[in-house]
């Protein structure tokens, strides 16, 4: 408790007795409130992030409010549906064939009759969609880098083995289908983080390919369609690729510079893929005797930029009717920015911004905001608060079952009574 003396004109804390004469001086108060998540109406406000709630007495007087303390669970989702950026979209250009390059291996050949017919639309009907492109979409959470190339490399892998699978099954190529699963299905993309340059890099032993980053933007724009959600265009964060790294174009792999004397890809610092392998984690393919496929070039891709999975560094507390900071926007063109100065930012859009200073699953406590509400004159009384939690693009921060508090800091005004002392001298 905070207690101040000081001498102030309020218009609305005067006072009408009959014997005592307003002073106009008040005593500085603090107020703390603490308030649970898990002490809403969970009926009416089933998602944490937005609820109301009702204080246990009526706070008088008040002349600032601010957030004092808090303890939030860190729990969310840097990949998330919710997000758009757990799907990514890629395609074969030229897939290796063995018979043009002297390779009598049935199981090669017919890998490679599978993935050149997926490629060829015309032998599918024309109203066919999703022909010629492969599309994954990894796990929603949270990952280390080492997680996040295994989850890419293994959803690659997935997706290619699954068609390679179908088109032996409709042929009746069974003994190749029963190597080809002995054999682990389809294991050529290879997709590893860079320690020392913080990129990941896309590799295959033999297939060129194409990643496909134009194609995120319709797909996230009919996935906000159907959801519907109130959210800002965010020109970071705009899919997956963006976290891998990738720029919105698509991209071609390439070849090695030097392919008759380097046909392959080598991180110099250390062990790769497996231990002892001396850096060198992309290589040509080989056969069932251990003899690397003939003509069979790598190809690989170079993420140009760093590897971003720490998720949101910030969120915002809103509280209805008394929010205090101005928020921007992300900048947009349209008829208001091109014929005004203005920006597009909001006034008073939140309460408090709160760092999210560590990574899932941690619990981080934090305080004070230095943000603060200051009403003058000072608000009569506050009873109900309202409070919303969201992102910056205006998402609500998903805690999902954990619970959270935060501490409100009120600074009330007292009214003092005018005490005046008199001295008689009776000598």
């Amino acid at each position: 408790m905070n207690l101040n003396s000081f001498s102030h004109t309020y218009s609305n804390t005067s006072q009408n007795h009959p014997l005592q004469h307003n002073s106009q001086n008040y005593l500085l108060y603090n107020k703390y409130v603490s308030i649970h998540s898990e002490d809403r109406d969970i009926l009416a406000y089933p998602n944490s992030s937005e609820f109301e709630i009702e204080l246990p007495e009526d706070i008088l007087n008040i002349s600032t409010m601010k957030l004092f303390s808090w303890t939030f669970p860190s729990n969310y989702n840097t990949f998330s549906k919710l997000n758009s950026n757990i799907t990514m979209f890629f395609k074969f250009i030229n897939p290796y064939h063995p018979a043009a390059n002297g390779e009598q291996d049935l199981l090669q050949n017919a890998i490679a009759n599978a993935l050149n017919y997926y490629n060829d639309s015309t032998n599918y009907p024309k109203d066919t969609k999703d022909i010629g492109y492969y599309k994954i979409i990894i796990e929603e959470g949270f990952y280390n880098p080492t997680q996040f190339t295994t989850e890419l490399t293994n959803k690659f892998n997935d997706a290619v083995t699954k068609v390679v699978t179908k088109y032996m099954i409709d042929n009746n190529l069974f003994s190749e289908l029963n190597e080809f699963q002995k054999t682990g299905g389809y294991t050529r993309f290879i997709i590893v983080y860079n320690n020392v340059s913080q990129k990941i890099w896309f590799g295959n032993q033999c297939d060129s390919f194409e990643l496909l980053n134009e194609m995120i933007f319709l797909s996230n724009r009919v996935d906000n369609f159907i959801c519907k959600r109130n959210q800002l265009p965010d020109f970071s964060n705009w899919g997956l690729p963006s976290n891998v790294g990738l720029e919105r174009t698509n991209v071609n792999s390439i070849e090695p510079v030097d392919v008759k004397t380097s046909n392959y890809i080598r991180f110099y610092y250390g062990d790769v893929v497996k231990p002892n392998d001396n850096g060198y984690w992309l290589t040509p393919p080989v056969d069932n005797n251990g003899v690397p496929l003939k003509n069979a070039i790598v190809q690989y891709i170079e993420c140009p930029y760093k590897i971003n999975i720490f998720g949101p560094s910030h969120f915002y507390m809103e509280i209805q009717k008394y929010n205090s900071i101005d928020e921007t926007e992300p900048y947009n063109v349209n008829n208001f920015t091109l014929t005004t100065n203005e920006t597009n930012g909001i006034v008073n859009s939140a309460f408090a911004k709160i760092p999210i200073i560590s990574t899932p699953l941690t619990q981080y406590y934090d305080g004070p905001s230095n943000a603060y509400k200051f009403f003058n004159p000072p608000i009569e009384r506050i009873r109900r608060l309202k409070f919303k939690l969201r992102y910056h693009n205006g998402t609500l921060v998903d805690f999902s079952t954990f619970p959270y508090s935060f501490t409100i800091e009120f600074t009330t005004l007292l009214p003092m009574i005018n005490r005046s002392v008199k001295f008689v001298d009776n000598i």
